[in-house]
């Protein structure tokens, strides 16, 4: 089962209190010192709202926080794993090293041992951990205006070829071509279950997808066509609503996502992108029975197709449309994540709220 949370006031009070029920199910970062702490922690309490509540260690590390030094949120892992207290104590010492299997190997560790412990504690592999530490670092003095080469060494990158090459990697596109007349902007969010890239105008939003998709780039690469290299990074204000609401989604005060969107779709996948959002929350439905729904029963395989092309994960519920056999089959963003979102909408349906994603 996975630990549900409620909402931020009551983590604050938990955390205030230093509730030992919540020792290891959350996770506060503090927004005005960039650490992150367990809810027992015996440092001084922050303000409300400098506080953003995880579920995980790696989600903490993902949205940019450091772990405490006090209060020790690794401990656990760290005592379980003596690999692990030595990475992250070389990581801790130096954000941007460039970090290599070669690396782990002199420390005297089997990299595919690492791998898994690191994948079983934190979610993530402590070379995608590191990985995503620099290139987050670059990502933010882009979005504050700074110069690509200030982004270079923030993100500890001394060849700016190794930079754009790994920035490309990620965005599908280098840096300097993402710094134009900026009719579309291209920002970072940070979920429970992962960093999330927001792509808006000034009136709409255009992308929402995980970080970690295989697809992003490519998805990137034609809004930056669409938009004639008219992508540059920061934020508009569609961006700043579905933070918001992201923020509510996930604390389980409400399922509507009203943002504005921009549907980039054929009108058959449109069609198909408007059925899914009439799924109520804490309900799913088979491929077929979309099919049916918007008129094409025998166009199952199609209806998969549209169901993979969305552009806007959790506005468009794709991650409602099960197998016929009530399996849980591809999702872009992952299969944990497509559990992670049935289970969390569960919760609304318990609470009697019956809201669906318009």
């Amino acid at each position: 089962m996975l630990f549900q949370h409620p909402n931020h006031e009551a983590l604050y009070k938990a955390l205030v209190a230093r509730d030992m029920s919540y020792d290891g199910q959350a996770y506060v970062g503090v927004i005005s010192t960039g650490i992150f702490c367990r809810l027992t922690c015996p440092a001084r309490k922050p303000k409300p709202e400098n506080c953003k509540f995880f579920d995980t260690v790696s989600a903490c590390i993902e949205a940019g926080f450091r772990p405490c030094k006090r209060c020790h949120p690794l401990g656990p892992a760290a005592e379980a794993d003596p690999a692990i207290k030595t990475l992250m104590d070389a990581l801790e010492k130096d954000l941007s090293y460039r970090w290599k299997e070669a690396n782990i190997i002199a420390l005297g560790f089997d990299p595919s041992t690492v791998r898994r412990s690191f994948k079983r504690h934190f979610g993530m592999t402590f070379l995608e951990m590191a990985r995503q530490s620099r290139i987050r670092s670059g990502f933010e003095t882009l979005s504050d205006g700074g110069r690509v080469i200030d982004a270079q060494w923030d993100a500890g990158f001394e060849s700016p070829s190794g930079f754009r090459t790994a920035f490309a990697r990620l965005l599908g596109q280098p840096p300097s071509r993402l710094k134009g007349k900026d009719l579309l902007k291209a920002d970072w969010i940070e979920t429970p279950i992962g960093a999330m890239i927001a792509v808006s105008d000034k009136y709409m939003l255009h992308l929402l997808e995980f970080a970690d998709r295989k697809a992003l780039p490519t998805e990137l690469k034609k809004l930056w066509n669409l938009s004639k290299g008219e992508l540059g990074i920061g934020r508009f204000a569609p961006t700043d609503q579905i933070e918001a609401e992201l923020g509510a989604y996930f604390r389980a005060e409400s399922a509507g996502f009203d943002v504005p969107v921009a549907l980039h779709g054929s009108p058959f996948t449109r069609t198909v992108w408007d059925e899914l959002r009439q799924i109520p929350v804490g309900e799913t439905r088979s491929y077929g029975e979309i099919a049916k729904a918007v008129g094409r029963p025998s166009a199952v395989r199609a209806v998969a197709r549209a169901n993979g092309a969305n552009q806007l994960a959790l506005v468009i519920p794709c991650h409602r449309v099960i197998g016929a056999d009530g399996a849980l089959t591809g999702y872009g963003g992952g299969l944990w994540r497509k559990q992670y979102l049935i289970e969390l909408e569960r919760q609304f349906t318990l609470s009697g709220e019956k809201k669906r994603n318009t």
